[in-house]
Formats: structure tokens, sequence, C-alpha cells
């Protein structure tokens, strides 16, 4: 029996765009999923999923999951006939839109199969086979969830001539933030659908758009860097503005950003793929964290994150 882990993540900006080329800052949250994978008899594999979940979520990727597990088994040339398994997945982190659940869940289960079956894998491949596994989930996969899944840490990730990147943030010090769910579980393989349609719509407006973003993307990445959260937050809060006139919101997302800038938060925007979700507060200090929390709680939104990034 063996074990691997993934962690959850959020994106600060970019996270719709990155097959756009479009550079996205991520960073990994210290919650974790935590896939078992054991020897069994008979054939096949099996799954036990007892993550916790926002309402609905699992059961509305479940023919997903199937399809990420058989696409993780086959790259990774595991012959589930002649091996049969049972796959045992749990952890902390919260089975929901926007917070890297799925490439958690394929990063766990690699690192546990590569274990198991003592494949020796380095890190850019256990990453490489999580990449594959989330395809089944996302249409086409970007890769910039399994790898902040997979290294941790505060990244700008970005994708050139087909090519992942990704470089490391360091701020000065750790910063606290929020993540609140607003109950809707997203289709992400339908965003790209939907962001294709706003491509052939009007080009020239959609890439003035991503212009845009990308010069927010940089101006953020600096204002991270520098320590200046006031700066960051104004940067992220504009950005959910631009979102909002892309239809890549929810008016529950708007509710609860709204929400956290009126109990303080320096900044608030959707995260993840958008429509559904998560969406993020930016709280430095426990207090402020703990006010802008109690406000959704308040409000009867529960499905919370309190956490820090960066530093």
């Amino acid at each position: 029996m063996s074990q691997g882990t993934g962690f959850g993540k959020t994106i600060l900006i970019g996270d719709q765009f990155v097959l756009d080329e479009v550079p996205a800052i991520v960073s990994a949250i210290p919650f974790e999923t935590i896939t078992t994978v054991e020897r069994t008899s008979g054939k096949g594999w099996t799954l036990e999923d007892n993550r916790i979940e926002a309402p609905g979520y699992k059961e509305k990727k479940k023919e997903q999951q199937v399809g990420s597990i058989n696409k993780i088994l086959e790259v990774m040339n595991i012959d589930v006939g002649k091996n049969p398994i049972k796959i045992t997945v749990a952890g902390n982190l919260l089975a929901g839109s926007g917070v890297g659940a799925s490439a958690a869940s394929c990063v766990s289960l690699a690192r546990a199969l590569n274990e198991e079956f003592k494949l020796g894998y380095t890190i850019e491949e256990i990453n490489r086979v999580a990449w594959q596994g989330e395809f089944p989930y996302h249409g086409v996969a970007s890769g910039v969830d399994n790898t902040a899944s997979t290294y941790g840490g505060l990244l700008r990730f970005w994708l050139k001539d087909g090519k992942q990147n990704f470089e490391r943030i360091k701020t000065p010090k750790s910063f606290e933030i929020v993540l609140c769910n607003s109950g809707i579980t997203a289709n992400t393989a339908a965003l790209d659908e939907f962001i294709e349609v706003q491509k052939k719509d009007n080009p020239k407006l959609f890439r003035s758009r991503l212009d845009t973003i990308i010069a927010q993307g940089a101006d953020l990445k600096e204002a991270l860097e520098e320590g200046d959260l006031v700066k960051a937050g104004g940067i992220m809060t504009e950005n959910h503005k631009l979102l909002i006139d892309m239809d890549m919101s929810h008016e529950i997302l708007d509710v609860l950003c709204k929400m956290a800038l009126e109990n303080g938060a320096l900044g608030a925007k959707v995260t993840g793929g958008g429509r559904g979700g998560y969406m993020i507060a930016l709280t430095p200090g426990r207090d402020l964290q703990d006010k802008v929390a109690s406000a959704f709680e308040k409000a009867g939104y529960n499905l919370i994150i309190k956490t820090a990034i960066g530093g």
C-alpha cells in the first residue's frame, strides 16, 4: 500500500487564458488531496472517494474522474488487469471548482502509483503524468494547476510555443487570503468552448482584453515581490471587473467579492476557471482574514478556506 499527495491551488490572475499564452500567477495552498493505492484481488481498479466536497461536485465530475484515472494508468503503463488495485482518495482539500481539486487528485494518484509500482519517476515526470490526467476534466489542460499542485509555492506560469514554463515568485513575507465557494460547480471543459466563441465573435476586443490581463499580471507580480499588497489588491479587483465584462464570473461570486471589499479586503476576484467555484479575497493580517470570513459565514456561505500564501 502506498500514498501520494497533491496540493490545492488558487490563481490570482490569468487563469482562464493560459492556453492563449497569458501568464498566470498561481499559488499552491496548504491543503492536500491524499490518494492511497493498494493491491487487491480480481481485475481492474476500484475507487473509494472520501473527499469532503462542495454539494454535488463529486457526482458531477464522476465521469471525468474515471477518464482521468484511466488516462493516468495508461500513461504510466500500469496494467490493472494483471495488477488490480483499490484507489482511495481523501485529504483536507475540499473537492470543489476553483481550488485545483482535479489536479491534486491527479498528482496524488501519480505519486501513489509511482511508489507502489517502484517506477522511479522524477518530479518532472510526476507533473507530466498529472497534466495528462487533467485532460478528461478540462478538455485541453494548460498544466498550470498540476504544476502548482506538484511543486508548491507561489509561481508565475506561462505557455510559449506549446512549452510549459514557470518561475517562483518571492514575496517579503507570507500574507493571508480567504477563499469562499459559491456553491456552483463549473464545467471547466465547457469554459474553453465559451472562450472560443468570444474569440470568433469579436477577435479585436478579445485580443485587447488579453493584452490588458497580461499587463495586469506583470504589475501584480511586481507588486507582490515588493510587498505592496494594496496595489496587488487593486489589480485583482480590476481584473475581476474585466472578467465580469467577459461573462466569466457568476452573480454569487460578484456578491461575495463585493462583500469582501466592504469588509476591508484589499482585493477580491473570481479564482479558477470562473462561472462558479471559488472567489479569492486578499486579507493580510489574521484579524482582517477573520473579519471577511465571518462576513461570509453570517451570509450563509460556509465553504470557506482561510490560509496564507507567499513568503
